[in-house]
């Protein structure tokens, strides 16, 4: 019971595809009601559309504010409550190093940093409100989990914005943990290694030498599944990670206890 979520109500962004839906079908299939958001709404209505009422979507660009407030507003009308934030987001795009006209690196800042942070802050807003309006004064009222990428640790030069904006989401995993502790809130993230995401999808259709050079790379050999990022999360949603905030775990088959030359980008 301690790794339960049943019960409780999450936003899982990046839901349309990859890791996000995989958390979103993963949380919803052990009890929980999910609200799902992404850019893609062709691609909401194809993967979620009407098949539990457990399970609904919200399609909008979370660069916007705006679009922030209405995806929070249309939650709770849903599902009255919000207990459960997965920032599950993500672009990667290469960027050039020596290009001063480059505009990836604040293009990805603000994809991957900002509407995380900007959600994160709206979602703590509402579950401090939701603890008094209940008269909840003791335990954890919520927990806001982000998805990084072992890139925040890794060096490679043409994923320099992508690289920095993991490692800027990780410092706004640990400064928010520290910030809303005293509110009763958790903060922590999944950094995960070869997945098969969207973006992996995509890269190895296109570079046949990836997928050895992945293995290669990965003391455990293989590329994980998205539903092993699912696993992760639902432990840091859970009262079983009750104790825990701040804190990256990562899920990456040994990856980074490996220093390769010119290794594999994904």
């Amino acid at each position: 019971m301690a790794l339960s979520i049943s019960g409780k109500t999450a936003i899982v962004t990046g839901a349309a595809n990859g890791v996000g839906l995989a958390i979103a079908r993963h949380f919803e299939e052990r009890g929980a009601k999910v609200m799902c958001a992404d850019r893609d709404e062709a691609g909401l209505a194809e993967q979620i559309g009407d098949s539990s009422e457990n399970m609904k979507f919200f399609a909008g660009d979370l660069r916007e504010k705006l679009t922030v407030a209405n995806l929070l507003s249309a939650t709770v009308d849903a599902f009255d409550q919000v207990d459960i934030l997965v920032n599950a987001s993500r672009q990667v795009d290469k960027t050039d190093p020596l290009d001063p006209e480059d505009g990836t690196v604040m293009a990805l800042l603000e994809q991957n940093l900002m509407t995380s942070l900007r959600l994160s802050q709206a979602v703590a807003k509402r579950m401090i409100t939701q603890a008094e309006n209940d008269g909840r004064d003791e335990g954890i009222i919520g927990s806001i989990i982000n998805i990084s990428s072992i890139a925040a640790r890794r060096t490679q030069a043409d994923l320099l914005g992508y690289s920095i904006s993991q490692a800027a989401l990780d410092q706004a995993t640990r400064s928010l943990a520290v910030a809303l502790a005293p509110r009763r809130i958790r903060v922590n993230a999944v950094a995960f290694g070869s997945v098969m995401s969207a973006s992996l999808k995509s890269s190895l259709k296109e570079d046949s030498d990836l997928r050895p050079a992945i293995c290669a790379g990965t003391p455990m050999g293989r590329i994980a599944k998205p539903s092993e990022v699912a696993d992760a999360a639902q432990f840091l949603a859970s009262d079983g990670a009750g104790f825990m905030t701040g804190q990256i775990l990562t899920v990456d088959g040994g990856r980074t206890l490996l220093d390769p030359v010119d290794g594999a980008a994904h």
